[in-house]
Formats: structure tokens, sequence, C-alpha cells
């Protein structure tokens, strides 16, 4: 079985996991395989949102239940802990739609959110929201990024050859380079 019948059969379970702890990646990754034709790109937007959606709804449940407890082993950064969670009560809408966009805040934002006490009726369909949107934004990126990646994924056994070769002379050169630093010391 060769990779592309591997992504086409498990791709969109894969996309599912991947997106619920990791999500960029994965991500740009399922919109690179929609532009490649192995998988479709509504079902990819819509896969990447539930993986999305559903991490962060356990990441909140978890904040709700453990989140004083988790953030009292932060006293270092309470200061940022307190003003986040002042930013969670005055901006609900930008900063649970918004905590999905921002560097460092995939894990730590719906923990964050779970233990302001956020209500979940209004969490929910802000995560659904934030999820959707987040989804199609970085599988759009990686179709597009399809387009560059394409003509190089199409010719990547003759790129692993040009840099098996170079890493075969980097070798040959280190290795020849240390023969001669050795026999000189001698």
């Amino acid at each position: 079985m060769d990779i592309n019948a591997l992504i086409t059969q498990y791709g969109y379970a894969a996309l599912v996991v991947g997106s619920m702890a990791e999500g960029e990646t994965i991500t740009l990754l399922g919109g690179v395989a929609a532009h490649q034709g192995l998988l479709r790109f509504p079902l990819v937007v819509a896969a990447v949102a539930l993986g999305g959606m559903i991490g962060d709804q356990l990441l909140y449940f978890l904040g709700v239940r453990f989140g004083p407890t988790l953030l009292r082993h932060f006293s270092r950064h309470q200061s940022k802990i307190d003003r986040a969670q002042r930013l969670i009560q005055r901006h609900p809408y930008l900063f649970v739609i918004g905590a999905r966009f921002m560097y460092g805040f995939r894990i730590i934002g719906p923990l964050l959110i779970g233990a302001s006490r956020l209500p979940p009726k209004l969490f929910l369909p802000l995560n659904i929201l934030g999820a959707i949107v987040w989804a199609l934004i970085f599988t759009t990126l990686g179709y597009v990024g399809g387009e560059v990646l394409g003509p190089w994924l199409h010719d990547l056994d003759q790129h692993l050859r040009h840099l098996i070769w170079l890493v075969v002379v980097l070798v040959l050169v280190i290795a020849v380079r240390l023969w001669f630093k050795h026999r000189e010391s001698r």
C-alpha cells in the first residue's frame, strides 16, 4: 500500500485526531492533501473543525474541573493569568475565538477559559464558530500551499535521490577531512 492510498483511506480520521492535539501543521497538510486530490476540501475542513472543537471542549472542561488547582502551580505567572481571566470576562467572544489563533494559547487558552467559569452555553457556540473559521483559514492556506508544493511533491523520488547523494558526498568529505586531520596529528 502506498502513502497516497493510506492518506485517502485514513486521512480524515488522522485529521480529526491530529487537530485535537496539534492543529496548524496537520490542518495545513490536510489542505495540501485536498489540493493533491487525495481528500475532499469540505470534508478536510469539517474533520479539522471537529477535531479542534473536541480538543478545545475537553480542555475547557478540564479547566472547569481542575483549572484553579492547575493554575496554582503557575504562581510565578499569576499576574498574566489574572489579566487573561479579566480579558475572558470582558471580551469572551474575542478571547474564545481568538485563543485558537494565538501562538502558545492553543492548549492553555481553553484551560484558562474553563477556569474563569465562562458558562458552557457561551463557550460551546463560540468554540464551534472559532473551530470552523480556524479550520477554513488553515485548510485554505494548505490548499494554496499545495499549489506551490505540488510540483515538488510530484518529483519527490527525484528530490530524495538528490538529497541522498548530497548526504553521501557530505559524509565522504567530512570523513576524508577527519582522516587527514587525524593523520596530521600523528
